[in-house]
């Protein structure tokens, strides 16, 4: 009798998911924003610093280790003095950010809505 290896189910409800641990990192503080920047057009470190209003140096260095971890992001450096780096999205990050930037086009839509929901939740 011969027995089949059964795959195990990927869900990001379960803790050990990596598909969790991405998810995590894309809906982050900074994750989407990142994601969202990049997929507007590649950029070198200061101008995405620059787009993203209050992200820090450090935090936007973790952000870009972390989405370039999880295969969303290609760092390019050129041979120059000093080093030219450039950021973009991979195909899969591109997948991922092409439904970020959805998400955050509907948030941006809905800015009267989440007003009044803040305004009555405060009275």
């Amino acid at each position: 009798m011969t027995t089949t290896k059964r795959e195990p189910t990927i869900s990001v409800f379960a803790k050990d998911c990596l598909p969790r641990q991405v998810l995590l990192d894309v809906t982050g503080r900074w994750g989407i924003l990142v994601l969202s920047a990049l997929y507007e057009r590649e950029c070198r470190f200061n101008v995405l610093r620059r787009r993203i209003e209050g992200i820090s140096e450090k935090m936007l260095s973790q952000t870009l280790f972390t989405l370039r971890r999880d295969g969303l992001v290609n760092r390019y450096v050129e041979a120059t003095i000093p080093p030219k780096v450039t950021y973009s999205l991979s195909p899969l990050g591109t997948a991922v950010a092409k439904r970020a930037v959805e998400l955050v086009a509907l948030l941006e839509t809905q800015a009267d809505e989440f007003e009044r929901a803040w305004a009555a939740f405060e009275e």
